[in-house]
Protein backbone atom coordinates (compact mmCIF):
# COMPACT_ATOMS: atom_id res chain seq x y z
CA UNK A 1 0.00 0.00 0.00
CA UNK A 2 1.42 3.46 -1.21
CA UNK A 3 0.71 7.05 0.90
CA UNK A 4 -0.81 9.36 -0.89
CA UNK A 5 1.11 12.79 -0.68
CA UNK A 6 -1.57 15.61 0.75
CA UNK A 7 -2.41 17.73 -2.10
CA UNK A 8 -0.96 20.64 -0.03
CA UNK A 9 2.35 19.79 0.95
CA UNK A 10 4.72 22.05 1.23
CA UNK A 11 7.28 22.41 -0.87
CA UNK A 12 10.95 21.71 0.91
CA UNK A 13 12.88 24.99 0.87
CA UNK A 14 16.60 25.06 -0.04
CA UNK A 15 19.51 27.60 0.76
CA UNK A 16 18.58 29.40 -2.36
CA UNK A 17 14.96 30.00 -1.65
CA UNK A 18 15.79 31.78 1.83
CA UNK A 19 18.87 33.76 -0.37
CA UNK A 20 16.58 35.15 -2.70
CA UNK A 21 14.19 36.14 -0.22
CA UNK A 22 16.94 37.67 1.77
CA UNK A 23 17.59 39.43 -1.89
CA UNK A 24 14.09 40.28 -2.18
CA UNK A 25 13.42 41.82 1.32
CA UNK A 26 17.19 44.04 0.76
CA UNK A 27 15.44 45.07 -2.48
CA UNK A 28 12.41 46.39 -0.89
CA UNK A 29 14.61 49.45 0.59
CA UNK A 30 15.35 47.62 3.94
CA UNK A 31 18.98 46.67 2.62
CA UNK A 32 20.68 44.19 5.78
CA UNK A 33 18.21 45.45 8.50
CA UNK A 34 15.64 43.32 6.38
CA UNK A 35 17.09 39.93 6.80
CA UNK A 36 15.48 38.98 9.87
CA UNK A 37 14.60 35.02 10.07
CA UNK A 38 11.27 35.40 11.15
CA UNK A 39 9.37 37.99 8.61
CA UNK A 40 11.46 35.68 6.14
CA UNK A 41 10.22 32.58 7.25
CA UNK A 42 6.58 34.28 6.88
CA UNK A 43 7.40 35.61 3.27
CA UNK A 44 8.13 31.72 2.36
CA UNK A 45 5.33 30.19 4.43
CA UNK A 46 7.46 28.34 6.67
CA UNK A 47 8.95 28.61 9.86
CA UNK A 48 12.30 29.15 11.70
CA UNK A 49 12.78 26.11 11.90
CA UNK A 50 13.47 25.49 8.17
CA UNK A 51 15.82 28.26 8.44
CA UNK A 52 17.76 26.83 11.18
CA UNK A 53 17.71 23.34 9.06
CA UNK A 54 20.02 25.23 6.59
CA UNK A 55 21.72 27.83 8.57
CA UNK A 56 23.71 28.14 11.61
CA UNK A 57 22.99 31.83 11.74
CA UNK A 58 21.78 34.91 10.27
CA UNK A 59 25.46 35.77 8.87
CA UNK A 60 25.28 32.51 7.07
CA UNK A 61 22.21 33.68 5.44
CA UNK A 62 23.43 36.89 4.41
CA UNK A 63 26.45 35.32 3.05
CA UNK A 64 24.20 32.82 1.07
CA UNK A 65 22.76 35.64 -0.30
CA UNK A 66 25.39 37.61 -1.38
CA UNK A 67 26.99 34.86 -3.24
CA UNK A 68 23.16 34.32 -4.29
CA UNK A 69 23.73 38.25 -5.86
CA UNK A 70 27.59 37.68 -7.39
CA UNK A 71 26.16 34.42 -9.04
CA UNK A 72 22.75 36.21 -10.35
CA UNK A 73 24.10 39.90 -11.26
CA UNK A 74 27.34 39.19 -12.09
CA UNK A 75 28.50 35.61 -13.31
CA UNK A 76 24.91 34.60 -15.22
CA UNK A 77 25.12 38.32 -16.82
CA UNK A 78 28.76 37.87 -18.24
CA UNK A 79 27.98 34.30 -19.23
CA UNK A 80 24.75 35.35 -21.14
CA UNK A 81 27.57 38.37 -22.77
CA UNK A 82 29.92 35.57 -23.50
CA UNK A 83 27.09 34.19 -26.26
CA UNK A 84 27.59 37.45 -28.34
CA UNK A 85 29.54 37.08 -31.78
CA UNK A 86 32.50 39.21 -31.16
CA UNK A 87 33.43 41.82 -28.43
CA UNK A 88 31.71 45.52 -29.90
CA UNK A 89 28.66 43.55 -29.21
CA UNK A 90 29.34 41.81 -26.20
CA UNK A 91 30.27 45.55 -24.68
CA UNK A 92 27.36 47.34 -26.15
CA UNK A 93 24.81 44.46 -25.40
CA UNK A 94 26.48 44.28 -21.76
CA UNK A 95 26.19 48.15 -21.35
CA UNK A 96 22.55 48.52 -22.38
CA UNK A 97 21.44 45.19 -20.47
CA UNK A 98 22.79 46.20 -17.04
CA UNK A 99 22.25 49.97 -17.34
CA UNK A 100 18.04 48.71 -18.53
CA UNK A 101 18.28 46.20 -15.55
CA UNK A 102 19.42 49.06 -13.09
CA UNK A 103 16.62 51.27 -12.97
CA UNK A 104 14.28 48.53 -12.14
CA UNK A 105 16.22 46.37 -9.71
CA UNK A 106 17.47 48.73 -6.23
CA UNK A 107 19.35 45.81 -4.41
CA UNK A 108 22.49 46.97 -5.76
CA UNK A 109 22.04 49.93 -4.71
CA UNK A 110 20.55 48.80 -1.24
CA UNK A 111 24.28 46.92 -1.07
CA UNK A 112 26.25 50.11 -1.80
CA UNK A 113 24.19 51.18 1.03
CA UNK A 114 25.40 48.84 3.48
CA UNK A 115 28.96 48.71 2.39
CA UNK A 116 30.56 49.37 5.48
CA UNK A 117 29.22 45.63 6.82
CA UNK A 118 31.96 43.27 6.45
CA UNK A 119 30.38 40.57 4.22
CA UNK A 120 28.75 43.41 1.71
CA UNK A 121 32.20 44.84 1.85
CA UNK A 122 33.76 42.08 0.70
CA UNK A 123 30.89 40.69 -1.74
CA UNK A 124 31.26 44.05 -3.14
CA UNK A 125 35.11 44.05 -3.60
CA UNK A 126 35.01 40.41 -5.44
CA UNK A 127 31.83 41.66 -7.99
CA UNK A 128 33.27 45.35 -8.53
CA UNK A 129 37.10 43.33 -9.34
CA UNK A 130 35.24 40.92 -11.50
CA UNK A 131 33.00 43.49 -13.31
CA UNK A 132 35.40 45.75 -14.14
CA UNK A 133 38.39 42.79 -14.90
CA UNK A 134 35.53 41.64 -17.17
CA UNK A 135 34.75 44.45 -18.88
CA UNK A 136 38.37 45.50 -19.47
CA UNK A 137 38.87 41.88 -20.91
CA UNK A 138 36.55 43.70 -23.69
CA UNK A 139 38.43 46.69 -23.95
CA UNK A 140 41.32 44.67 -24.47
CA UNK A 141 39.50 42.30 -26.91
CA UNK A 142 38.94 45.71 -29.14
CA UNK A 143 42.04 46.61 -29.06
CA UNK A 144 42.92 48.78 -26.76
CA UNK A 145 46.31 48.42 -25.06
CA UNK A 146 45.74 47.10 -21.26
CA UNK A 147 46.14 50.13 -19.10
CA UNK A 148 43.91 52.18 -21.14
CA UNK A 149 41.33 49.15 -21.32
CA UNK A 150 42.07 48.98 -17.50
CA UNK A 151 40.76 52.34 -17.09
CA UNK A 152 37.98 52.44 -19.73
CA UNK A 153 36.71 48.91 -17.96
CA UNK A 154 36.72 51.69 -14.47
CA UNK A 155 35.07 54.34 -16.11
CA UNK A 156 32.10 51.81 -17.92
CA UNK A 157 31.90 50.73 -14.20
CA UNK A 158 31.54 54.04 -12.45
CA UNK A 159 29.18 55.10 -15.31
CA UNK A 160 26.88 51.76 -14.17
CA UNK A 161 26.98 52.55 -10.78
CA UNK A 162 26.45 56.90 -11.21
CA UNK A 163 23.50 55.61 -13.41
CA UNK A 164 22.47 53.30 -11.33
CA UNK A 165 22.27 55.35 -8.05
CA UNK A 166 20.40 58.48 -9.87
CA UNK A 167 17.83 56.22 -11.08
CA UNK A 168 16.86 55.24 -7.59
CA UNK A 169 17.51 58.51 -6.13
CA UNK A 170 16.60 60.89 -8.89
CA UNK A 171 15.20 59.20 -11.46
CA UNK A 172 13.81 62.66 -13.13
CA UNK A 173 17.89 63.47 -14.17
CA UNK A 174 18.49 60.97 -16.22
CA UNK A 175 17.09 61.11 -19.53
CA UNK A 176 14.75 59.39 -21.05
CA UNK A 177 16.18 59.31 -24.66
CA UNK A 178 18.21 55.63 -25.19
CA UNK A 179 20.93 58.11 -27.18
CA UNK A 180 21.77 59.03 -23.84
CA UNK A 181 23.27 55.53 -23.11
CA UNK A 182 24.80 55.05 -26.81
CA UNK A 183 26.51 58.28 -26.30
CA UNK A 184 28.16 57.44 -23.15
CA UNK A 185 29.02 54.34 -24.96
CA UNK A 186 30.31 55.72 -28.30
CA UNK A 187 32.79 58.08 -25.77
CA UNK A 188 34.45 55.19 -23.94
CA UNK A 189 35.03 53.07 -27.50
CA UNK A 190 36.42 56.67 -29.06
CA UNK A 191 39.89 55.57 -29.68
Amino acid sequence: MTRERPARARKRLTVQDWADAALAAMAEGGGLAAVAVEPLAARLGTTKGSFYWHFSGRDALVEAALERWEETSTERIIEATERRPDPETRLRTLFRTVMAEAVNDPLEVSLLADAGHPHVAAALRRVTERRIGYVARLFEDLGFPPPTAARRGLLAYTSYLGHTQLAHAVPETLPSDPAYLDSVLETLLRP
